[in-house]
């Protein structure tokens, strides 16, 4: 069992909690309006030899058991975000590994219809604030489709270095796509992500 989960983390009207097999009608219902927004952006399973049919993608059943097993044996973080207490995206910390690395990876995705309303910023900077505080981890990176404006901007307004580039690095919509690498270490944030995103947002000017 994974001591750090089951977790909730809140500012405001922004929370992270695990994602529920109860979740499937409000997690579905923001997939099917923002099909044609996240398509570009969704991993994709590769064909199992060339000319085969596409693999099948798991079931939302099978989805969140495989995220809660992962969980408990402390390789995920598996997420919902809530904006005032409406299901409007999901965020993972996955890929967790220690020893003498001590790293994962974030990946997430929002509702269009709340995006831009700095909801999506909150939502990593909480998680990974807890990553670096409460579970010890060292580093932590995003990798982002060159192409993916929005994504790219969550990691820029939070001061993420950029690290370079990852050729044909995820199957991504149906192909292997280059993504840039973003990242940061605890060491680099000792105040905490969630206050830089405070103080970035004082100093943003009045209608930016």
């Amino acid at each position: 069992m994974n001591p750090a989960w089951p977790v909730v983390l809140v500012d405001g009207d922004i929370a992270l909690r695990p994602i529920r097999l109860r979740d499937q009608r409000a997690w579905r219902d923001v997939n099917r309006r923002n099909r044609d927004w996240l398509r570009p952006w969704e991993a994709t399973i590769p064909p199992s030899s060339p000319g085969a049919p596409p693999a099948q993608r798991p079931t939302y059943r099978q989805m969140v058991r495989h995220l809660k097993k992962e969980a408990r044996a402390g390789r995920m973080l598996p997420f919902v975000i809530e904006y005032r207490g409406r299901l409007v995206g999901q965020l993972t910390v996955a890929g967790i590994t220690w020893g003498s690395m001590c790293s994962g990876h974030v990946g997430y995705w929002i509702d269009r219809e709340v995006a831009g309303r700095g909801v999506m910023p909150m939502a990593v900077a909480l998680a990974i604030d807890h990553c670096f505080q409460a579970l010890g981890l060292h580093r932590l990176e995003v990798c982002i489709r060159p192409e993916n404006g929005p994504s790219r901007r969550v990691v820029e307004k939070l001061g993420f270095r950029e690290e370079g580039t990852r050729p044909r690095y995820l199957h991504i919509d149906g192909a292997w796509r280059d993504h840039l690498v973003f990242a940061v270490t605890a060491e680099e944030v000792p105040e905490g992500l969630v206050r830089r995103w405070r103080q970035a947002q004082r100093r943003r000017t009045p209608g930016e």
